[in-house]
């Protein structure tokens, strides 16, 4: 009896194309398994495709966009013991880049077919406004960071990608006005304008805030940055460039299980935005089984 594969697909992704959903059930059923594939219509029902899938007894679900797509995917499938995988379609794939997972599509596919499922753990962020309670496998952004990705368009993102990150970073920059947060960090006290929780350690592509982070390591990696001047956040942009940011002196670099969060600002996680600070940001260990 063939294994069957559910491909939950994002047709708005930057690379992603009908064309390329039947290229890649084509190439899945050359392998010898079932292939169901299933597109999503609107935002966030990617999670809900997958808690439906997980009814079928599939032997793998596979998420094909990018790292939004694969966040929803992640919170639809975590605590089961069904295990997921991914094709890049995205616009920086920085999931893909974490993972060593080749944005060549017949080569992504070996990697979820023939890989072996291991077991990771996410961060899990609890914010007040809207009431939201969510996964994330590479970072959860606040203040800056967040304020740039609920800047963004997503007209704009569908025909520039990057290009509206960058334009909505060059905005929020314009605009700076950013609250002072209050931050526990296993029990600890911090202030600070903004904060990066990596769950992963890459960003952006392939920059890296939060170096030590894994998701093979049960611990969160908090950036805290104190500064609140526009020079401070170009300071800490070429510092995150350059690989030397977590070295200033006003740069907070923590290990961490347990994040608090006090205090007014927009959150982010991978890629995508959440809503309102204050936030709780946790670690779940080992809650998805991951094919890389």
């Amino acid at each position: 009896m063939k294994s069957l594969i559910v491909l939950i697909s994002n047709p708005a992704a930057a690379k992603a194309s009908n064309r390329k959903t039947e290229l890649a059930c084509r190439c899945l059923r050359n392998k010898g398994h079932e292939v169901e594939s299933v597109f999503t219509r609107q935002r966030g029902e990617a999670e809900s495709i997958a808690r439906d899938a997980l009814g079928k007894n599939p032997s793998l679900i596979i998420a094909a966009g990018g790292d939004g797509t694969f966040n929803e995917v992640m919170n639809g499938m975590a605590g089961s013991n069904v295990p997921m995988a991914i094709l890049p379609l995205g616009t920086t794939n920085v999931l893909a880049k974490e993972l060593g997972i080749p944005e060549h599509m017949e080569k992504a596919l070996d990697r979820a077919t023939g890989g072996r499922p291991k077991v990771v753990s996410l961060g899990r962020i609890t914010v007040s406004e809207p009431p939201a309670r969510r996964y994330f496998c590479l970072m959860a952004g606040i203040g800056f960071d967040g304020a740039v990705v609920h800047g963004i368009s997503e007209r704009l993102k569908r025909i520039s990608g990057k290009g509206a990150y960058i334009y909505s970073g060059m905005k929020t920059l314009l605009l700076l006005d950013l609250e002072d947060l209050r931050l526990t960090v296993d029990g600890e006290q911090y202030s600070g304008r903004s904060a990066i929780i990596g769950k992963s350690s890459k960003y952006g592509g392939n920059f890296r805030v939060a170096p030590g982070a894994s998701l093979n390591d049960p611990n969160l990696y908090v950036c805290i940055f104190r500064g609140k001047r526009r020079i401070d956040v170009l300071r800490y942009v070429l510092g995150v460039v350059t690989g030397r940011h977590t070295s200033f002196e006003d740069v907070e670099y923590k290990k961490a299980a347990v994040v608090e969060v006090r205090g007014v600002a927009h959150a982010q996680i991978d890629g995508d935005y959440l809503g309102m600070t204050p936030a709780t940001i946790e670690v779940a260990p080992d809650i998805l089984r991951l094919v890389y």
